[in-house]
């Protein structure tokens, strides 16, 4: 049986800026970085300790990568101060928290235009 998700692809235009945005500003740790050709690299990115991992992959080497967009939901356990820390590290949101019957989200996107929730 399926017991988790290993890994979720994030199609970026470029590999660099978006390590940099991923380990820095949202403050996951690289857990993968492996050459993949003369301008790409296989990079795996991920909170501390978690067992699933984004993969961010390169838009050049996909076809149709304009198409592809990534749906990723994260959890925390405190969402006010993750969100005034990425806020603080430069992370673009697309509004503020907002309590739910099911919980409370916050939409914040990358470098390239993906939205996470």
């Amino acid at each position: 049986m399926i017991k988790q998700i290993a890994t979720v692809a994030v199609y970026v235009e470029n590999q660099e800026k978006a390590k940099t945005f991923w380990s820095e500003k949202v403050g996951f740790e690289v857990v993968a970085n492996y050459p993949m050709g003369p301008n790409a690299f296989w990079l795996e990115v991920a909170p501390a300790g978690a067992d699933s991992h984004l993969v961010i992959y390169p838009k050049a080497m996909m076809k149709d990568s304009e198409n592809m967009k990534a749906s990723i939901v994260f959890q925390c356990d405190d969402i006010q101060s993750t969100f005034e820390k990425m806020k603080a590290n430069g992370v673009e949101f697309l509004g503020e928290p907002q309590e739910m019957q099911w919980g409370a989200f916050v939409q914040f996107q990358d470098e390239d235009n993906n939205v996470f929730s």
